[in-house]
Parts: C-alpha cells; sequence; structure tokens
C-alpha cells in the first residue's frame, strides 16, 4: 500500500532507500557528529566571554580615558588621553610610578617565597604520604582542609593569631620566652613575613594535592627495582621522583605563579584593604589606584601592564619548559 509522504510524494512503507539516499544520510550524520563538540564547547566558550574577554576589553579600552568618578556612569564619554595614563604609571621618578614598581618588587618577592614555601611543604606531606599505612585517609583529609576553606574564614583567623596585645602567636612566644615584648605582625617589616605566611598555608595543599596525584603514577615497580639495587630514600628522590615528576612540576610551578602574583584576598582581608608598604602587594595597589583615588584610568592602565607581564612571563616559561623537555 502505498503511503503519501508529508512533501507529497508517493512512497511504498517496505521500499529500502536507495544507495544514493543512503549515502546523503551518511554524509550529514557524519557532519552532525563533526559539529558535536563544539556544540558541547559553546556554554564554556561564551562564559568565558562573559567572565574573561569583556572585561579585558573593557579595561583596555579605559585605560586609554581619564575616568574618574565624575563620568564613571558615562566612562566612555570621558576625555581621551591616549598613552597618558601609561606614562603617567610607568614614570617612575613620580610618585604613582614609583609606588608602583615598590609594590611590583613586593609582589616580586612574595611570590618567590610563597611558591617555594608551598612548593616545599607540599612536596613534603606527598612523600609522607605516599606509601600506605594506617591513618593515611584520614591525614589526606586534614591536609586539604587549608584549601577547602573558605578565604576569608582561614584568612581572618590568621589575623586573630597576629595581633599585639591578644594574639595567640605572640602568647606562645612569650609563653616559651623567645620574646621580651610583644612585636607589631601586621604592620612594618613584619607584615611580608605574616602575608607569606599565610598565603603559604593557603597554598601548599594545592601543591601536595597535585604532587601526590603525580606520585600515584609512577609505577611501584620502579621503587622496588631502586631497593635493590641499594637506591635510599634520598637517592629514590633524587633519580626517580622528581624527573618522573618534571612535567607535574611544570603545570604546577606555573598555575601556583600567576595564582600568588595575583593574590588579592590574603593582603585585602589581612591588612583590611590598607596594606603596609611591606606587604602592599600590585592587587591590591590597583585596586587602591582605582577606588581610593578614583582614578580609574590610572587603575585601568596598570592592570594591562599586569596583564602584559603575566602572559610575557607564561609565554617564556612555556617556551623555556618545552625546549627543556625536548632536550632531556
Amino acid at each position: 500500500m502505498a503511503v503519501i509522504s508529508p512533501s507529497g510524494t508517493r512512497e511504498s512503507p517496505g521500499t529500502p532507500d536507495t544507495p544514493k539516499q543512503s549515502t546523503r544520510g551518511s554524509r550529514f550524520r557524519g557532519r552532525g557528529r563533526r559539529w558535536i563538540p563544539y556544540a558541547f564547547l559553546l556554554p564554556a566558550l561564551a562564559l568565558e566571554v562573559i567572565v574573561h574577554f569583556v572585561p579585558i576589553v573593557l579595561g583596555v579600552a579605559m585605560s586609554g580615558l581619564r575616568v574618574t568618578q565624575y563620568q564613571i556612569s558615562h566612562w566612555w564619554e570621558a576625555p581621551f588621553s591616549g598613552l597618558g595614563n601609561f606614562r603617567i604609571v610607568l614614570d617612575f621618578d613620580g610618585p604613582t610610578g614609583k609606588a608602583l614598581a615598590q609594590s611590583f618588587f613586593v609582589t616580586l618577592g612574595f611570590t618567590a617565597v610563597v611558591l617555594s614555601g608551598a612548593w616545599i611543604v607540599g612536596m613534603a606531606a606527598a612523600l609522607a604520604l605516599q606509601r600506605a599505612f594506617r591513618g593515611r585517609g584520614l591525614l589526606r583529609t586534614l591536609f586539604l582542609v587549608p584549601y577547602a576553606l573558605p578565604a576569608y574564614t582561614a584568612v581572618i583567623t590568621w589575623r586573630f593569631i597576629f595581633q599585639r596585645d591578644n594574639g595567640m602567636l605572640n602568647h606562645l612566644l612569650g609563653q616559651l620566652g623567645l620574646i621580651d615584648s610583644n612585636p607589631f605582625w601586621l604592620i612594618g617589616h613584619n607584615a611580608f613575613w605574616a602575608e607569606c605566611v599565610v598565603a603559604i598555608w593557603r597554598m601548599w595543599p594545592f601543591a601536595f594535592l597535585i604532587l601526590m596525584a603525580g606520585m600515584q603514577a609512577i609505577p611501584g615497580e620502579v621503587y622496588e627495582a631502586s631497593s635493590i639495587d641499594g637506591a635510599g630514600p634520598w637517592r629514590q628522590l633524587q633519580m626517580i621522583t622528581l624527573p618522573l615528576l618534571s612535567s607535574v612540576n611544570k603545570v604546577l610551578v606555573l598555575v601556583m605563579f600567576l595564582h600568588t602574583f595575583n593574590d588579592f584576598s590574603t593582603p585585602y582581608i589581612l591588612f583590611g584593604g590598607s596594606a603596609p608598604p611591606a606587604g602592599d602587594l600590585i592587587s591590591v595597589h590597583i585596586y587602591q589606584s582605582s577606588f581610593a583615588t578614583w582614578n580609574f584610568g590610572l587603575g585601568s592602565a596598570m592592570s594591562v601592564l599586569l596583564l602584559l607581564f603575566l602572559a610575557l612571563v607564561s609565554a617564556c616559561y612555556l617556551a623555556f619548559t618545552r625546549r627543556t623537555g625536548h632536550e632531556s
């Protein structure tokens, strides 16, 4: 019995597709499957554009304008300054450029100390939990607590610990007889080290987690064979663990560098938004330059320079690690 199709043609229900129709259908299905991965990526791509790309474009546009609190509601109508904001920011003899340079070098030192300290503590913890023993799961969970805590909760706790008169640190040092008078930890030069301690405490569980995952991928037979050859733990660390973790360390160091250099929550919560010069990280410095002096054009120019610096460092680091990887 013939059946009238929606297009008006007569079709027989038991008639199979012709080879030409089958070929067209397979081509259509093949093209459809080819676009499926892109369709799944579209939501993430749209969020990436909204969250990151659009603010970057707006920041670059604002860096060329003299935007103050009077034009913030219609910032695109602010007077055009061209590269004027960049000249002010890069004039290291002027007060703005001098303060930015000081903040930049403080941030460099902070990043070096925090990255080194967090990696060493995380590596030591991962090595300690590499072998199976009773209670290892509980220790793994406890080690991840600083990473799981909200930033405000963790940093405000340390702020109470560093209080001069009622803080736990000065009380403990006094009980041990290590200090005669209570020092200030959140002002003066001690502010830098207090800031580093808090950042290391927050960062090392991330290093521990990544390094521990990398160690789980190393076959146990390699360690057994080296033990038979007489290699001790230190020799195994030098000749097996560190070389086989090199690819993990390359990514880990870059991620920790970017996160630490852009750390905003630690100094902002620890010092209450007004960091002393010794702890004035560049992220808080840009925030204060924008919202304390209401000069959003200068703040945007600083942000653009920071973005270019981090992009340049990341590109050089990736090129260097790729070249050393090929050579090894």
